[in-house]
């Protein structure tokens, strides 16, 4: 379907959309991650991440790209932030990078590194932006790595300094905190599949990761409730709708073990629900272990919020050679939907069903979409980007948002993925989601046409 009809089709389904419709009191925001953006690796005290480390492994990243300069932000953090203030958004959400606050993760603090945070910080609230801090966006220090990293029973302890420290440093101005970023991403693609860092597979790892992600997340945002009594404190799920390949029951019941796995597995820990296991009895193991050392109340935390963050959804089907799981996807090339430039399927209803989802649970006071976006093959052409399939998937999620929001869906806001094309991770430098584009080479910021999209949108408040 040409873009300009998906642009069309989107506006006639849900009629026009303004920034008004969300309400005086929503928060539209833009997201980045430290070990993405700022470079700087080896400077003022910072020490090595597990990214810096697994990115030197041979045919790990695409094109061979590095993290070690990324959209040299550390130097540049002034420019970007006026760049995020002129777009509109009112929500600046960063990471902090544990290795440049802690460069062995524990053990003495880097006061270069808090220095850094306290100017951000400083900028945002100069230009009237309010930040939402992440703790944890996947950046390990490697010497942490180097002792057993997530799979240690000693991560607690080490992520709950890290987190007593950062809330001290920062609480006195940030007051709303995001624990970790997508626990089942980096427990899933590091820990067992080994394709993002560390690099590490198998169930042998993964499960011991799950289970420290786990508690990390509560005891985490019970120590920035230590440190910080008056914060708001959330944390983030990467989620997509999983859908059956067909009505078969064998398919059905794989894409409720993927379910259980993508969409239930660190949530339902957190609301006191334990593992969920009867849907997956490979996880009965974890549960066994939670209930026999008393874990499961430690593991539960009344989060003020939770950020979802959703790109697109997964059809499942059976597929016995897949060892435990015994599914896999159907991608939305092969059944020819409309995908971007990473072969995500593009499917606001899905967007839709998914929040629905998950304020079903009933125990979720508060929704914000801390991530949604797309990569495509983005283009500067005499000095503009022509981005129109970006916009038009901005108006159907942002559309979807808003129908779910009129339902009853106490959504209080939206964090688009992202400001700057930037390192993408295991893609390296090839998948641009930002929008601004990045030229790598020199540095050069412009401003895509969805930038501008979103600036005439915000402005429309």
């Amino acid at each position: 379907m040409p873009v300009n009809v998906l642009i069309m089709s989107t506006i006639l389904k849900g009629g026009p959309l303004a920034a008004s419709q969300f309400g005086d009191d929503f928060l539209w925001g833009i997201a980045m991650a430290a070990q993405q953006n700022e470079g700087a690796y080896n400077v003022d005290g910072r020490g090595l991440s597990i990214w810096d480390v697994f990115s030197r492994r041979q045919g790990k990243i695409k094109g061979g790209g590095k993290p070690y300069d990324g959209c040299d932000f550390y130097y540049r953090y002034k420019d970007d932030l006026l760049l995020a203030k002129a777009l509109g958004f009112t929500v600046f959400r960063f990471s902090i990078s544990w290795p440049r606050i802690l460069p062995d993760g524990t053990g003495k603090v880097n006061k270069e590194g808090v220095a850094f945070y306290n100017k951000v910080i400083d900028e945002c609230l100069k230009l009237g932006m309010v930040p939402y801090v992440t703790l944890y966006h996947w950046d390990l220090p490697y010497a942490l790595e180097k002792e057993g990293g997530w799979t240690s029973y000693r991560m607690t302890r080490w992520f709950t300094r890290y987190a007593t420290v950062c809330g001290e440093a920062f609480g006195d101005r940030v007051k709303n905190w995001i624990v970790l970023n997508e626990p089942m991403g980096f427990t899933s693609l590091g820990y067992m599949l080994g394709k993002h860092a560390p690099g590490k597979t198998g169930m042998s790892n993964f499960l011991p990761a799950v289970h420290n992600a786990v508690l990390c997340q509560a005891d985490g945002g019970r120590a920035l409730r230590d440190a910080v009594p008056d914060a708001r404190i959330g944390t983030t799920f990467s989620c997509s709708e999983i859908i059956p390949y067909s009505d078969r029951p064998e398919d059905i019941a794989a894409a409720k073990r993927m379910d259980v796995l993508m969409n239930r597995l660190f949530i339902e820990p957190a609301l006191g629900r334990g593992y969920p296991q009867e849907d997956f009895k490979f996880l009965e193991k974890l549960e066994i272990h939670a209930k026999a050392w008393k874990f499961t109340e430690r593991m539960r935390f009344n989060f003020d919020f939770i950020g979802l963050q959703n790109y697109f959804p997964v059809t499942i089907k059976y597929s016995p050679i897949i060892p435990i799981i015994q599914a896999t996807e159907v991608k939305g090339k092969t059944r020819k939907v409309p995908c971007t430039a990473m072969g995500w399927e593009i499917n606001g209803d899905s967007f839709y069903r998914l929040i629905k989802k998950f304020w079903m649970y009933g125990s979720v006071k508060e929704i914000i979409i801390s991530e949604n976006g797309a990569a495509f093959k983005d283009e500067l052409v005499n000095g503009e980007v022509k981005d129109d399939a970006r916009i038009a998937y901005f108006q159907e999620y942002l559309q979807a948002l808003l129908k779910a929001k009129q339902e009853g869906v106490n959504v209080k806001g939206y964090f688009a993925w992202t400001l700057m094309d930037n390192f993408e991770w295991a893609e390296g430098y090839k998948a641009r989601f930002g929008l601004i584009h990045v030229d790598f080479a020199t540095q050069l910021r412009t401003i895509k046409n969805s930038g501008y999209w979103f600036r005439d949108f915000l402005q429309k408040k």
